[in-house]
């Protein structure tokens, strides 16, 4: 074989790869961690200042798990009361595990996939917004 049949088929298998990578870039899956990512960031001060407050409670936020029920454990401040918010059970890997959720529907029978997950909390109690997050695997 001479030397020209060698770069010949140099020049293909090179079109071939490019010909692949070009058909697996159209078939990768990329998400945006949100789809309004500008409009939150906008108001994310309000994040800050919910976790400055959630950081001055007595305790902090917990998540106990049996079975398919996820229960949610607040700071001691804020029991006393009525507390009205939602979870957001965040997937990083994969954005159809998310689920968002009010805060009186998380003690029932929850129907979030097993996986590793970034719970973020917002709640009001007394007319002031609270903010936490944490880590949870769901079994």
């Amino acid at each position: 074989m001479n030397w020209g049949y060698k770069i010949l088929i140099v020049f293909i298998l090179f079109g071939g790869m490019i010909g692949y990578m070009v058909y697996r870039s159209f078939n990768t899956n990329f998400e945006l961690v949100e789809s309004d990512y500008y409009n939150k960031e906008l108001r994310y001060q309000q994040v800050i200042d919910g976790t400055h407050r959630a950081n001055a409670l007595t305790g902090d936020v917990a998540f106990s798990q049996d079975g398919k029920h996820i229960t949610l454990q607040l700071p001691g401040d804020t029991v006393s009361t009525t507390v009205t918010g939602n979870v957001w059970f965040y997937c990083a890997y994969d954005a159809t595990r998310d689920k968002q959720m009010s805060l009186s529907s998380l003690t029932s029978s929850t129907d979030v996939l097993p996986g590793n997950y970034t719970v973020k909390v917002n709640w009001n109690h007394e007319g002031k917004e609270y903010y936490a997050e944490k880590t949870l695997t769901v079994h």
